[in-house]
């Protein structure tokens, strides 16, 4: 086992894993026989080759652009209160905020 597979935490693939499937992708094997010979999830299998396919890699590419700082769950919260009181202040907001954990 390698020692990138201990580390990992997330539910993705190893490189490795993902580059095999992509090799007998290319060696003509087909979806059924790679999921069914590596034990991957078909649907996981046909993603890997499709990204393959699009961006000619197996790395994991970083995310398009950066997370959005308030939740929508946050932000529905804050327009209730700005609706219930329209004078609130940004510091009031703010700390409404805070205790929601946002």
């Amino acid at each position: 086992m390698s020692e990138q597979m201990r580390i990992m935490r997330s539910k993705e693939l190893p490189e490795e894993l993902r580059d095999r499937i992509v090799a007998r992708h290319r060696s003509g094997q087909g979806c059924k026989k790679n999921y069914a010979a590596l034990k991957v999830p078909k649907s996981t299998v046909a993603s890997i080759i499709l990204k393959w396919k699009t961006f000619g890699t197996t790395r994991t590419l970083p995310r398009a652009g950066c997370p959005a700082k308030l939740s929508y769950r946050g932000r529905r919260a804050l327009v209730r209160e700005v609706k219930k009181n329209p004078k609130i202040t940004v510091a009031e907001l703010q700390r409404c905020s805070q205790e929601m954990g946002e």
